[in-house]
């Protein structure tokens, strides 16, 4: 929660600007996460006690970068979907590369990596207007394999990550708080974020029933905080019940499940009463989800101290 300020293929790449239009892809994708969310699934907290694949994020196996955005959310739901143990995938000419194949008749996922663009008319006006043209963003999409689609692939790349011993679970949580350098006030019994002194609330550890909760809590809250304009500089200003609102709690939500997944927690739903407000930003603009997937990513990114750039996952222009 914020308290508002007053208060407190079988081929690797797909078509960019041909095949399936960008505007068509931002729904197709938007209309599967609605559809999610409608069924009381929430993409980002999937039912991993059902899954084969541990707990994290998704890696593109021949780098050993980490996806991020809404390439996350897209790759989490193949890997329960389809039960795969990996969260390792590869492209159709990567796993050539690495001495493997995909299967015959196996299906990828399809991700998307953020372009530009500048239209002949605009290289036309800019011209004759003595200025610069202005870049037009669209999506490219990528068809991707998870390593259990493929095979001769070297046998490191089909290794699950150990997950993490439940005793360092906590020490990590911890740390991570720790070195946020965020100012904690542990009391009362609600969780909130305060934009103006730029402090966070939340109760004491032994109010919560389960300890874990205490961190899933946190790590919400420090997503409200990587928004001040000394960090992140996101849109804080939203009143509850606002869209702003909404949307900032989709990015917090999202953040938390995204830390917790690296350290090796369940993400769970803090706030299943904002589903609602979700939907409905959703169905009022298809590209919301991959803004709030993208600022999530940049949130959990700055929480966890890396700084790497995903592999064909980098939304910043989209989401600006």
């Amino acid at each position: 929660m914020r308290a508002n300020s007053k208060r407190s293929a079988s081929g690797e790449a797909g078509a960019g600007k041909g095949g399936r239009s960008g505007a068509s892809l931002y729904q197709e994708i938007t209309d599967r996460i609605i559809a999610e969310l409608e069924r009381g699934t929430v993409p980002w907290v999937k039912p991993w006690g059902r899954a084969k694949a541990g707990l994290g994020l998704p890696r593109n196996a021949a780098t050993q970068r980490a996806y991020s955005g809404i390439n996350i959310l897209i790759l989490w739901g193949a890997v329960i979907e389809r039960s795969y143990p990996s969260q390792n995938w590869l492209t159709f000419r990567q796993a050539l590369g690495l001495g493997g194949n995909v299967r015959k008749g196996e299906r990828g996922t399809t991700i998307v990596h953020a372009d530009r663009f500048v239209p002949k008319d605009e290289k036309e006006r800019a011209k004759a207007a003595g200025d610069e043209p202005q870049a037009v963003p669209f999506l490219k999409r990528f068809t991707v394999f998870n390593v259990a689609q493929c095979d001769n692939l070297p046998e490191h790349l089909h290794a699950a990550a150990e997950p993490l011993p439940e005793r360092e679970i906590v020490p990590q949580a911890e740390a991570l708080i720790r070195r946020s350098g965020a100012d904690f006030r542990i009391g009362g019994d609600r969780a909130f974020y305060m934009p103006g002194s730029d402090t966070i609330q939340v109760p004491p550890q032994p109010a919560f029933l389960h300890q874990i909760d205490y961190y899933r809590t946190c790590f919400h809250e420090l997503g409200h905080w990587t928004g001040h304009p000394a960090r992140l500089a996101r849109d804080l200003s939203g009143s509850f019940g606002s869209k702003a609102y909404a949307r900032e709690e989709l990015v917090a939500e999202i953040t938390a499940a995204f830390v917790c997944s690296s350290l090796g927690i369940e993400p769970t739903v803090r706030h299943a009463d904002y589903i609602g407000s979700w939907l409905k930003v959703l169905r009022e603009d298809n590209r919301a989800i991959f803004r709030a997937a993208s600022h999530a990513s940049k949130a959990a990114d700055f929480l966890l101290g890396s700084d790497a750039d995903a592999e064909g996952a980098d939304l910043r222009e989209i989401a600006a």
